[in-house]
């Protein structure tokens, strides 16, 4: 099976080089990698172009002005052709190295959709924020309570698909809204999804983290839109 590696890329000159050098080594023998350039602003545009003149790159596509994660990421999986697609944020917080685990349930026939659990691993754990686990933990109770899902980790990066699948769905949001959005349509779609246990390097704020409170209220409010307001409009409608 092919994999197509989107990787969503804003401003992330310090850690570009090495993700990709990670993503490229990765121990999965067919895949190709996809990295949209979000309109970055440092020099994240001129390393993407040297990479992808050493073949680090099969498909590079540049934003004009930064959209967001999620408009890069609804570019990135249009372009996509493998059969299975994964996210891969361009800092280095996951590891690449784990993508033979991440795909193993789609590849093994018992899965349309693999979450990377931050919670449920033994693997190494960067310490780091009490409220972003505090609020990681509200999102994902609150996302449950929606889908009826029993994710332990609704906003992590590692998102895993078929492709016909996440081709399938129609990305409305722009930034980090993102992971409650497609969460909830994979939900309505009644895929089989698992879980799978992940190691985590979180970085600070000082090291470039970008999500912040604005995103985490913005998360409730996709929670409620795509899970309470467009089943009611649908039941309404039928």
């Amino acid at each position: 099976m092919k994999l197509s590696i989107v990787i969503p890329c804003f401003n992330e000159e310090h850690t570009i080089d090495t993700i990709l050098e990670a993503v490229h080594n990765a121990p999965f023998t067919d895949k190709e990698i996809i990295v949209v350039n979000d309109g970055s602003t440092d020099a994240t545009r001129e390393k993407l172009e040297v990479l992808d003149s050493f073949h680090k790159i099969d498909r590079l596509i540049h934003h004009s002005s930064n959209q967001g994660k999620g408009a890069a990421l609804r570019t990135g999986i249009q372009a996509a052709t493998g059969d299975i697609v994964i996210i891969q944020d361009a800092d280095l917080e996951y590891d690449p190295n784990e993508y033979e685990k991440l795909v193993n349930p789609i590849v093994n026939g018992v899965a349309d959709v693999v979450y990377g659990s931050r919670f449920i691993s033994s693997a190494p754990h960067r310490v780091l924020y009490f409220w972003h686990k505090v609020g990681n933990s509200f999102l994902t109770l609150l996302s449950n309570m929606f889908t009826n899902l029993n994710l332990t980790d609704m906003e992590t990066c590692y998102k895993v698909f078929r492709r016909e699948i996440i081709q399938s769905i129609q990305i409305e949001e722009n930034r980090f809204g993102f992971e409650p959005e497609i969460t909830a349509k994979v939900a309505k779609l009644d895929c089989r999804i698992y879980e799978v246990g992940i190691s985590y390097y979180g970085r600070t704020y000082k090291d470039g983290k970008k999500i912040g409170w604005r995103d985490g209220v913005r998360a409730i409010y996709c929670i409620f839109k795509y899970g309470l307001f467009r089943r009611a409009n649908e039941h309404s409608s039928s």
